[in-house]
C-alpha cells in the first residue's frame, strides 16, 4: 500500500486517531501536512515525525478554508489525499442543548468537511485523480444518548460523502468514510470506568479499538488498492455495529 511521495492533508492531526494517521502515512512515505488548533501539540508531532509539515488552522473559520487549501497545496507541491479527521463534541440532552452548541458541532463536523472537500476537489480535478477519506462515527449510524448534534453531524457526513462520490467518480476521485467505534483516545480515557465496562460488554471483540485500527483502514482507502471502492463507509468497531 505504498503511498510514497503522495501529498496528504490530515486535519485533527494532534488527537489520538490523528497521531496514528500521521504515523501510518509517514511509514508509507507520504508527504504530509498535519493540521490542528493546538500549536504545542503540533510542535510535539513535528518532533516525533520530522519529515512532516505542520500548520495551525481552525476549521471554524469557514471563510479561510479555500485559501488554506491553496497554501497547503503550495507547501506540499500538490494534493493527492485529504483526510478529514477533525471534529468536536458538545454533549447534552436535547432539551438542554443550546442552539449555539448544536450549530457549532454541525459547523465544524459537517460544514467544514463540505468546504474542505469542495476546495480540495478543485485541485484533484486538475490532477485527474484524488482520494478523500472522511472520518465519521458509529453514532452516526446508531445514535447515542446525549449526542443528537454529534450524531447528526456524522450521519450527515456519510450522506454527503455518498453524493460527492457520485458526482466525481468519473473524474477518478474516490470519496469514502471510515466510521470508528469506541477507540482508545484521550476522550475515551475520560469515560467513567463503570460506563466503560458497560461499553466494552457491548463490543464482541471485548475491548476498545486503537488509533492504528482506524489509520490502517484509512491508509488502505488512500492507496491504489482501493481504486474501485467509492461512496462506501467502512466500520471499525470490533463488531459493535454490523452494517
Amino acid at each position: 500500500m505504498s503511498l510514497k511521495y503522495k501529498k496528504v492533508i490530515i486535519t485533527g492531526a494532534t488527537g489520538g486517531i490523528g497521531n496514528s494517521l500521521v504515523k501510518r502515512f509517514a511509514e508509507e512515505g507520504a508527504i504530509i501536512l498535519a493540521t490542528g488548533t493546538k500549536e504545542e501539540k503540533l510542535n510535539d508531532l513535528k518532533k516525533n515525525f520530522s519529515s512532516i509539515q505542520i500548520a495551525k488552522f481552525n476549521l471554524e473559520e469557514h471563510s479561510t478554508i479555500e485559501s488554506f487549501i491553496e497554501s497547503a497545496v503550495q507547501k506540499l507541491g500538490g494534493l493527492d489525499i485529504l483526510v478529514n479527521n477533525a471534529g468536536i463534541n458538545l454533549d447534552s440532552l436535547t432539551i438542554r442543548m443550546s442552539e449555539e452548541n448544536w450549530k457549532k458541532v454541525l459547523d465544524i463536523n459537517l460544514t467544514s468537511t463540505f468546504l474542505m472537500c469542495k476546495s480540495a476537489i478543485k485541485k484533484m480535478i486538475k490532477n485527474k485523480s484524488g482520494k478523500i477519506i472522511n472520518i465519521t462515527s458509529i453514532v452516526g449510524h446508531t445514535g447515542n444518548f446525549g449526542q443528537t448534534n454529534y450524531s447528526a453531524s456524522k450521519a450527515g457526513t456519510v450522506a454527503f460523502s455518498k453524493s460527492l462520490a457520485l458526482e466525481y467518480a468519473k473524474k477518478n476521485i474516490n470519496i469514502n468514510c471510515v466510521s470508528p467505534g469506541f477507540i482508545k483516545t484521550e476522550m475515551t480515557d475520560k469515560i467513567p470506568e463503570e460506563y466503560k465496562k458497560m461499553l466494552i460488554n457491548k463490543i464482541p471483540a471485548g475491548d476498545l479499538g486503537t488509533g492504528d485500527d482506524v489509520s490502517n483502514c484509512v491508509v488502505f482507502l488512500a492507496s491504489d488498492k482501493a481504486n474501485y471502492i467509492n461512496g462506501e463507509t467502512i466500520h471499525v468497531n470490533g463488531g459493535m455495529y454490523m452494517a
